[in-house]
């Protein structure tokens, strides 16, 4: 099958209406671009109406030069009772000066009635008054039928009308949306299966989530005629989100035989994927589907010894192509089989050798007391390493001193000294901040930054903590696990012990000395 898909993204707009999801104008030009280089067709930017910063993105795109994607302006209908030409809905989508425009129109005729408060035959007025104006401005008109599928099962014949008013006014794509995110699978195929597509324009189709079955509508669209598919990278959205397309484009081109133009750029589907959540301050889902973490990891003893001779038992793709990668978990199921997996970059070790028995002996000890490497491989490097004889320290703590004060009602603070030991120099750091693990942190960095420049693109981009034995109250031991990056790449690491602070020292250290060790010349 050649059939080709046009993808269309809305990360910018739909996606930005999710929970915890915000982005600057500088990040909306830079994913933008992103999203250009991957293959997207179509690149919504948001409201123009809506605020300044939306209105600033469309500027600012016209300085642009995308090789792939059309830059889209949303926006609505005309106003009932109003001449399109002179709407300020319409004008706004005409002043952004993008390639193509989309347009809302009202499909339901409850929204109809108690939205835009006008009769049936005005809104379909609306729609093709709206529609013709933009195209004999020159404009790409993707037309948007809000409530599409609640509308269609409400009242099948004005929904149909819809449509067609939007063919009829040059619309060069009709989208069918479930604005709810409460239509399934098998409705939407008989809904498609009723619809007049052979005197229609094209189709595509735009899902919510909510009821968790965004991704497979699109799928069972495209195989119903669709053309084009609107969604979100990670799926973000307004509720449960939108069709994921980072799960979505990988199941169109690797596994139901269609085209778009993102299947040759795939392999930076990944990498996408985290770029765009770091943008938005957010921790990437690692169970997510082709890009997560865990995506293509194993964990049990077996299962690794079964990857080791043949991965496509045990993985139903090449995690390379969505530009992924298998990941052996260390954890107390692990065979020597993991072992040997996890050597694999250092040298070729037997399943019996001294490194192999030492290395899983040190394993199951370090798990007794706490640790848990599962979810924290750049500190089982670092073990692997001080085992083999290959690891590179990158300083030595003498002693580090903090102190947290408060006075009367002014907020707490930490002050905090460290000494340390560096490429047989003696160097000293120092830092005031809130907490005592901040205030660490940040004297470590100072100590280090004038030697090691690379320090400077290392952040920590989450920190959690886990009590072990709560029913020993205060005493508790605690386990610490940081996630650090370099904007490129993420690595976990563990401590543990009955003092937070040095748990979270355990946790730090390893995560720089992880970077040393492994990209640092």
């Amino acid at each position: 099958m050649d059939k080709h898909i046009f993808i269309y993204d809305t990360t910018l707009r739909d996606g930005i209406q999710g929970l915890g999801v915000n982005f600057t104008l500088d990040d909306k030009v830079q994913i933008a671009k992103k999203l250009d280089e991957i293959g997207i067709d179509y690149i919504e930017g948001g409201f123009p109406l809506s605020n300044e910063k939306e209105s600033l993105f469309f500027e600012r795109m016209k300085a642009e030069k995308l090789t792939n994607a059309k830059i889209v302006a949303f926006g609505s209908t005309r106003k009932p009772k109003s001449d399109a030409r002179r709407d300020p809905n319409i004008q706004v989508l005409l002043n952004a000066e993008t390639p193509a425009v989309v347009v809302v129109g009202k499909t339901w005729k409850a929204h109809v009635e108690h939205v835009l408060r006008t009769d049936e035959k005005e809104n379909l007025e609306m729609i093709f008054d709206s529609i013709s104006v933009l195209k004999q401005a020159g404009k790409e008109v993707i037309f948007d039928l809000e409530h599409f599928f609640d509308g269609y099962k409400d009242d099948r014949e004005y929904a149909v009308q819809v449509l067609e008013t939007g063919s009829q006014a040059g619309a060069d794509c009709l989208v069918l949306c479930d604005t709810n995110g409460g239509t399934l699978p098998s409705e939407i195929a008989l809904i498609m299966t009723g619809l007049p597509i052979d005197s229609l324009k094209p189709l595509g189709v735009h899902f919510h989530n909510d009821c968790g079955t965004a991704v497979a509508n699109s799928m069972i669209a495209v195989e119903h005629g669709a053309v084009q598919v609107q969604g979100t990278i990670n799926g973000w959205g307004e509720r449960a989100g939108n069709a994921n397309l980072c799960v979505f484009v990988p199941n169109l081109c690797l596994k139901m035989g269609f085209q778009a133009h993102m299947s040759s750029q795939l392999k930076h589907l990944t990498s996408l994927s985290r770029y765009i959540a770091e943008k938005a301050n957010i921790i990437p889902d690692k169970r997510q589907p082709y890009v997560g973490e865990a995506a293509f990891s194993h964990k049990a003893g077996q299962h690794a010894d079964v990857i080791s001779k043949a991965h496509n038992l045990m993985e139903h793709l090449d995690s390379s192509l969505v530009g992924n990668e298998r990941k052996i978990i260390l954890s107390e199921l692990a065979g020597k089989s993991t072992i040997v997996k996890k050597l694999s970059k250092y040298g070729t070790f037997d399943k019996n050798s001294k490194t192999v028995n030492k290395l899983l002996e040190t394993l199951k000890q370090k798990e007794n007391a706490g640790y848990e490497y599962e979810a924290a491989e750049a500190s089982f490097d670092i073990l692997i390493r001080k085992t083999i004889g290959k690891y590179r320290p990158l300083l030595t703590l003498n002693n580090y001193h903090l102190e947290s004060y408060k006075t009367w009602e002014t907020p707490s603070k930490t002050v905090g000294r460290i000494f340390l030991t560096s490429d047989g120099k003696d160097i000293m750091g120092a830092a005031v901040g809130i907490g005592p693990v901040e205030t660490l942190d940040h004297a470590l960095r100072d100590a280090l930054l004038p030697f090691y420049p690379f320090i400077q693109s290392i952040i920590l981009i989450d920190y959690r903590v886990r009590v072990l034995n709560p029913q020993d109250a205060s005493a508790s031991k605690v386990r610490v696990f940081i996630t650090t990056s370099d904007h490129e790449r993420s690595w976990d690491t563990v401590g543990v012990s009955e003092n937070i602070v040095e748990a979270s020292w355990e946790a730090i250290l390893d995560s720089l000395d992880y970077y040393y060790n492994n990209f640092v010349e």
